[in-house]
């Protein structure tokens, strides 16, 4: 009797060959992988059919399902405002917490909205900020952006900025500073209150009436929490020196953000940025000559007292004068020219 076991190559031809008369059957995803996984050989029948036996306990067949595309467009149009808050967040240099925090609000006020649809209970969160760190790396930038988002995604009505430091909430008697206080915060209704070198607020002692303005203060924040954003600014050590003589406050403030000083490629970034705003650009050895000049200054300054963005902000507008007066005298006014600066233009402060 002839033997009717075949090598696994013809097998294979065997099996191609049969599906490709026949009705495709779903449970057959691949030739090859079917043929790959047999504990036993294929066996021919008498009448020349080929037996092919699936093991269920060894492959479990599965049937393809059809892809279900999710419409980008939608998706794209249903967060539109999404859209233009990281459109917003990329005019900022660095600062990747603070972009985290815009968009994890964002997604929780989305979130509440489709949990009150499903009948769950939704709830507020305070968002008073406290930022901490030196001037110039854009604290109050910071705190303008994020009233205009908030008030793009309605957590805030208005979105406005006030902006305050201790002059303009202590007074010069027992009851001016608390009604100094109110005032502020009746303007800032909608918005949000920013108070600069806050620690100032707790100079002075217990007969300061920098401390009527905090106790004001904390109690508008619980009574309004939801009308508005109280953020206090100020240089770090300050700040923690001044939360430790309010033991209370810290709690008060969910969210505190550290704005780190600047990279000398970041204070680039910055400087191109301004630049590129007001249509001027440097040349190669001007830029070279920026970026010496800053990496310079940052290993020789205090820290405290170096001003970041805003130094970079002063040499640009210098600069663009000490342009303007080249071009002047030299009666030079190619298009080329009018929009670079040249490392002779470059003017830092002494």
């Amino acid at each position: 009797m002839k033997n009717n076991r075949f090598s696994y190559a013809e097998q294979q031809v065997f099996v191609r060959g049969h599906l490709s008369h026949s009705r495709p059957n779903p449970r057959i995803l691949s030739v090859e992988c079917e043929v790959a996984v047999m504990d036993q050989p294929i066996r021919m029948k008498n009448n020349g059919q080929i037996n092919i036996v699936l093991h269920a306990g060894q492959r479990e067949a599965v049937i393809p399902q059809p892809k279900i595309e999710t419409s980008k467009k939608d998706l794209s149009a249903e967060h539109e405002i999404l859209k233009e808050i990281e459109d917003e967040l990329g005019t900022l240099v660095g600062m990747e917490e603070i972009k985290k925090m815009v968009k994890e609000v964002y997604a929780w006020i989305y979130i509440n909205k489709k949990r009150e649809a499903a009948g769950l209970k939704t709830g507020k969160q305070a968002l008073h900020m406290m930022f901490k760190g030196n001037p110039g790396t854009g604290k109050t930038t910071v705190a303008r952006l994020i009233g205009k988002l908030f008030h793009k995604m309605n957590v805030l009505s208005k979105g406005h900025l006030i902006e305050a430091e201790r002059a303009d909430l202590v007074g010069e008697y027992i009851g001016h500073t608390a009604q100094k206080t109110r005032d502020l915060i009746k303007k800032a209704i909608g918005g949000i209150l920013f108070i600069d070198e806050a620690y100032s607020l707790g100079r002075g002692g217990e007969k300061d009436f920098g401390k009527e303005a905090i106790d004001t203060l904390v109690k508008h924040m619980e009574d309004k929490q939801h009308e508005f954003i109280l953020i206090l600014a100020g240089y770090s050590n300050e700040m923690d020196y001044f939360l430790s003589l309010n033991p209370g406050l810290h709690s008060r403030f969910p969210i505190v953000f550290n704005f780190p000083d600047y990279s000398v490629e970041e204070l680039m970034d910055i400087g191109k940025r301004m630049l590129t705003e007001k249509e001027y650009t440097l040349s190669l050895d001007a830029e070279r000559k920026l970026r010496d000049h800053l990496a310079f200054v940052k290993t020789t300054s205090n820290p405290a007292s170096f001003s970041n963005g805003r130094y970079v902000r002063n040499v640009i507008e210098k600069s663009v004068r000490a342009q303007a007066m080249r071009l002047l005298m030299q009666a030079c006014y190619d298009r080329h020219e009018l929009v670079t600066l040249r490392s002779s233009d470059l003017v830092f402060p002494d």
